[in-house]
């Protein structure tokens, strides 16, 4: 499978690569969600409307989670803007240092996991948390960088409203209908995995992710390296020939 994305064409290539880290974002906020007090960590919808209810002492819902992942993730995002900000739309060096970078402090933080059970208010859950929500942000900006139309990897909102508007019942072509049902489809079943990796460790979720994110650079790396084969030089013909052509 890794051989056949190698030789296929960017556009493509970089639809998939983006399509496996939205799975990665669904364990990524299943475990925030489920094992660190009710914080996403990638969907930051999800936290805007959380703290707007906190805020009016709904449901005994967090406050302190969700606005540190709200400014952690906005952190990542400046800093892989920041990074991109000289390069075109296209994957690069830079590229596979930051969604490398997600993969190391994804590692790191499982590490963290794995050592530390997480707790509501602990100065260590609210550190993970905000390591994870800057992780995503870091990711979110690449991915928007490498413009892979309709897969942002962190929300799926905007996908389910083109797939439902751009659709024949909508009126529409249905268009990347694939795509979008994929991206919808992938988090769904990333949500699903980190649930169940939850049953087994919190760590385990954050594990997976890292490693996706770390195969996701390497093999984004790979492929950009590549370079056509260049066009075989014309046959010069025979300098007798030439000078019998000239004499004629």
């Amino acid at each position: 499978m890794f051989a056949r994305l190698k030789h296929s064409d960017p556009a493509r290539l970089h639809l998939v690569l983006m399509l496996v880290l939205t799975f990665s974002t669904g364990v990524i906020d299943a475990v925030g969600y489920l094992g660190l007090d009710r914080v996403f960590t990638g969907n930051m919808t999800g936290n805007v409307v959380i703290l707007g209810m906190a805020l009016v002492g709904a449901d005994g819902l967090p406050v302190l989670g969700p606005a540190v992942a709200l400014a952690a993730f906005m952190t990542g995002a400046v800093i892989a803007g920041r990074t991109l900000k000289p390069e075109a739309a296209a994957w690069s060096r830079r590229t596979t240092v930051l969604l490398a970078a997600v993969g190391l402090i994804l590692g790191g933080i499982a590490a963290v996991l794995f050592a530390h059970a997480p707790r509501e208010g602990d100065p260590v859950t609210v550190v993970v948390t905000g390591a994870m929500a800057a992780a995503m942000g870091m990711q979110a900006a690449t991915a928007r960088h490498l413009s892979v139309k309709d897969v942002t990897t962190v929300v799926v909102t905007s996908t389910l409203t083109g797939l439902a508007a751009d659709s024949r019942l909508g009126g529409g072509t249905g268009q990347h209908w694939g795509r979008r049902f994929g991206a919808v489809i992938l988090i769904l079943a990333g949500a699903a995995a980190g649930a169940a990796l939850l049953n087994v460790h919190v760590g385990f979720g954050v594990l997976l992710s890292a490693i996706l994110s770390v195969a996701v650079a390497g093999l984004g790396a790979a492929t950009s390296n590549r370079r056509p084969d260049a066009k075989a030089p014309e046959a010069k013909a025979p300098a007798a020939s030439l000078s019998g052509t000239a004499a004629r």
